[in-house]
C-alpha cells in the first residue's frame, strides 16, 4: 500500500499496530499526519531488507529458519501460481518481470 492509500490503511490500523514501509510502488512517497501514530499508539516502521541482511546476519538466518518452521508445521501456505521445469525457466523469469504473476512462481529442478 502507499501513495494516496497510505493514510487510509494507517487510520484502519489497530491499536498499537505496526505499518511497515517496504519500498514506494505507487510512485510518490507518501505524507502521514504523526498524531495518527499517537493517537492509535502506533508504529511506523521502514523496513529496508538489504541492510538488514548486512547488519544483522544472525537474525536474517534466525528469520529463515523460523519461516521454514511454520511452512513445515502448516502455518504458512503460499500461493502458487505457476510451475515452470528449469528448462523453461526463461518463461517463468518473464511472467514475474511482466508482472503477470499472481502468487509465487516455482522453477523446478531434477523433476
Amino acid at each position: 500500500m502507499g501513495g494516496p492509500y497510505t493514510e487510509p490503511a494507517f487510520r484502519s490500523i489497530a491499536w498499537r499496530g505496526r505499518h511497515l514501509v517496504i519500498g514506494f510502488a505507487a510512485g510518490d512517497i507518501p505524507k502521514l499526519p504523526l498524531n495518527l501514530p499517537l493517537l492509535k499508539g502506533a508504529s511506523v516502521v521502514g523496513v529496508f531488507w538489504g541492510d538488514f541482511t548486512r547488519r544483522e546476519p544472525r537474525g536474517l538466518a534466525e528469520s529463515a529458519r523460523q519461516l521454514v518452521r511454520w511452512y513445515e508445521q502448516g502455518h504458512l501456505k503460499p500461493h502458487v501460481s505457476a510451475t515452470f521445469p528449469l528448462e523453461k525457466a526463461a518463461e517463468a523469469m518473464n511472467l514475474l518481470a511482466s508482472r503477470k504473476a499472481k502468487g509465487k512462481v516455482v522453477v523446478q529442478i531434477g523433476v
